[in-house]
């Protein structure tokens, strides 16, 4: 039995999920503090050794459910927990039950990541969930400095994994003068910019602008875990001098992995290549601080084959941005799924049947 703290220091908490093999951004103080400002509220639980140092937590999201009805939990990308130890998977499930429930949730919504063994996860009381929030099926780029004998990797190497197209496009964006810069808090304004355009273009939804801009104040701006940065394109026109910003990106990284979590682009100039342009200088970055896998985050939830076979036809979803990431050299993979708890069954079939209503309504005839 692990004793047990409820919302440790941050700085600890941070150093934790930096350290911990399943690391990922959304475990981290950071992201509760933006997700704080949009309806969402957190708890951190840890599990000590009997030297106080945490070896094994879980941060919980919770938000009101519709028409006051109690609370959801949700766990992105966690606990953050050595999957081999039964004792310590035990006490951490133990302990987010009784904090979730004191907590006013009504279920709890688990995203708990790759490599886990279903029958384990079924055998702790989750069951499987067909609502996900975060993109299940990802491409995973490797990105080490050094392979598994020591020898060096080179920018090259990872150039020579991808594409042809790929690669004619990144030096395109180099030889057609796009320049790319890390963005101020200023540019947050224009990648907002940028972003509506996209949305327009290919018919998706995004945050409000403030959120990006929260995004950049608590993670970007903060020298806390994980590392952030804005990169941005622009164009500076040779006769008349102006400048124009082609598109940007939100890379995070923590924990060995980069994630591309943000991306926007205009629809002037993109001839230029920018976006190839931008990748390519975001896995430079992510390079540069230590990460070993650049995360391109969310492709369709379609096996490999599926996917190959089917981008050229299709558009609708995340398949027009697989059609751009599938050219570098990564690998698709995919995390186990969302998993629920059940603490109250009726408002968890309440709350199933509100879901299938609004997407009823959202994907019916116009």
């Amino acid at each position: 039995m692990y004793n047990s703290k409820l919302n440790p220091d941050k700085g600890q908490w941070d150093a934790f999920v930096s350290a911990h093999p399943r690391g990922h951004f959304l475990q981290t103080s950071a992201w509760a503090d933006v997700k704080a400002d949009f309806g969402w509220s957190s708890q951190i639980i840890s599990l000590l050794n009997s030297s106080g140092d945490i070896v094994a937590g879980s941060q919980i999201l919770y938000r009101d459910l519709p028409f006051s009805i109690g609370k959801m939990a949700y766990v992105p990308f966690g606990p953050l927990v050595d999957w081999s130890d039964s004792t310590m998977v035990q006490d951490m499930f133990l302990m987010m039950d009784r904090t979730a429930k004191r907590n006013d949730a009504k279920f709890l919504k688990l995203e708990p990541g790759y490599d886990i063994d279903t029958n384990t996860l079924q055998k702790l009381g989750n069951r499987p969930s067909s609502q996900t929030i975060q993109p299940p099926r990802t491409i995973l780029i490797d990105i080490r400095k050094q392979d598994q004998n020591g020898k060096p990797i080179s920018e090259d190497d990872i150039l020579a994994r991808m594409n042809q197209m790929t690669r004619r496009n990144i030096r395109k964006s180099t030889q057609k003068n796009v320049e790319i810069r890390e963005g101020t808090r200023e540019d947050v304004n224009k990648f907002n910019k940028l972003l509506q355009t996209t949305s327009e273009r290919q018919d998706f939804g995004v945050h409000v602008p403030e959120y990006y801009e929260k995004v950049y104040d608590y993670i970007v701006a903060n020298p806390e875990p994980p590392d952030g940065v804005l990169l941005m394109a622009s164009y500076t026109d040779e006769e008349t001098g102006d400048t124009q910003d082609l598109g940007g990106v939100f890379i995070f990284a923590i924990a060995g992995t980069a994630y591309y979590v943000y991306g926007a682009s205009s629809s002037i100039e993109r001839d230029r290549m920018a976006s190839f342009g931008l990748q390519w200088a975001a896995v430079q970055w992510s390079r540069k601080h230590k990460a070993k896998g650049y995360d391109m985050y969310g492709v369709p939830d379609e096996a490999a084959t599926i996917l190959e076979n089917n981008f050229t036809e299709r558009s609708d979803g995340l398949w027009g941005v697989y059609r751009f990431k599938r050219g570098w050299g990564g690998e698709v993979v995919r995390t186990v799924g969302t998993w629920d708890r059940v603490y109250n069954p009726l408002i968890y079939r309440l709350y199933r049947g509100y879901l299938f209503i609004r997407e009823t309504r959202e994907n019916g005839p116009e």
